[in-house]
């Protein structure tokens, strides 16, 4: 199927059609300050949520917690961020974080496309990777080697435009939606030093998210 995308600073486009949508990251946290708002525009359309994080997150070097280990902490964290984000189940794999992109792409591809079935997803929700983060590039590639196979499209959001993406407006909805993004945000409590600067980022966005297809079904 070919989609014709969106030109630059186009129009706002519709949310996407989807049931189940599968939230798929590289770690804890991104789910609540990336994918907050799309979650929650999701959420309001009547999908249903479930998230699988492919590390613990362990590799973060923020811990205010001192004693306790990021790999323990930081799962638990993402099951209280979920919950306030309105996400029915989460699923943390083992892999290492920093990491992701030594492991072979159909090793990562066939544990999203399990949570692909165990969900029935038709629809997969990543983070569209910046310049460095190789573990959400991994999971990108990833993600569209399992949807392929599975035959359902991967949506990412993402930062700036271009050519091929497109917004969603989060109408009179947005200030509640930026208000749970940052709740779930702080449910990370090991990672408190980073919440002012992301509060601070979230308060300059307006009521719309920027999305591009990574892969259309």
């Amino acid at each position: 199927m070919t989609t014709t995308m969106t030109p630059l600073r186009t129009a706002t486009r519709s949310l996407p059609l989807a049931g189940n949508v599968l939230v798929v990251t590289a770690r804890p946290g991104q789910e609540s300050e990336s994918l907050g708002g799309m979650v929650y525009a999701f959420r309001r359309a009547g999908a249903s949520l479930n998230l699988l994080s492919l590390t613990r997150g362990e590799a973060s070097p923020l811990n205010v917690t001192q004693h306790a280990r990021l790999e323990a902490v930081r799962p638990w964290e993402l099951q209280l961020a979920a919950a306030v984000l309105g996400i029915s189940s989460v699923t943390v794999a083992g892999f290492p974080d920093g990491g992701l992109d030594r492991y072979p792409v159909a090793e990562l591809s066939g544990r999203i496309h399990d949570a692909i079935r165990w969900h029935s997803a038709d629809l997969l929700l990543v983070v569209d990777p910046e310049p460095g983060d190789f573990d959400s590039a991994a999971v990108a590639t990833a993600a569209c080697a399992a949807a392929r196979q599975a035959g359902i499209p991967v949506l990412a959001r993402t930062v700036g435009e271009s050519p091929d993406t497109w917004t969603i407006d989060l109408g009179p909805d947005a200030e509640t939606a930026r208000a749970i993004q940052k709740s779930a945000a702080g449910a990370h409590e090991s990672q408190s030093p980073a919440l002012p600067g992301l509060v601070s980022r979230l308060d300059l966005l307006d009521d719309r998210e920027t999305v591009r297809w990574l892969r259309t079904a």
